[in-house]
């Protein structure tokens, strides 16, 4: 029981930091993600580049189709002042690591709630109501 107790809690922490993720923190890790997949970072480091940047939208794909090729582009003004730039293949990959993320995500969760489902609810009244008076059901 010590053993569920302790999974439950580092579980616990670990969901408590996720959701702690400032926007700063949740921009970083897209584009980790983006160069991992193959994007490539071209600095915002002339003028006519901070210019060319200030009119994308920021922290959003931007899709272009020019002489029969995709290529995909991502402006970050706050962060790094760049540009991030992938052909097809890239976004597919980008895509693929975002859906392997969530599936991770979701695992880690469905482990929390199969240890919950072991928790002794005794002083509780139990899960769903009844015995404990706080008005939690």
């Amino acid at each position: 029981m010590s053993q569920i107790k302790t999974t439950i809690a580092i579980l616990g922490a670990c969901a408590a930091i996720a959701a702690c993720t400032t926007p700063q923190q949740r921009v970083n890790n897209k584009e980790d993600m983006m160069s991992a997949a193959g994007f490539k970072v071209l600095p915002a480091n002339t003028p006519a580049r901070q210019s060319a940047l200030a009119t994308l939208p920021p922290h959003k794909f931007v899709r272009e189709v020019k002489n029969g090729q995709v290529r995909y582009a991502y402006a970050d003004p706050t962060i790094c002042n760049c540009l991030y730039v992938g052909d097809q293949a890239a976004y597919g990959r980008f895509r693929q690591n975002v859906f392997d993320k969530k599936i991770a995500n979701e695992q880690v969760m469905a482990a929390n709630d199969y240890a919950m489902a072991s928790y002794d609810w005794g002083p509780w009244g139990g899960p769903w109501g009844g015995g404990y008076g706080y008005g939690f059901y």
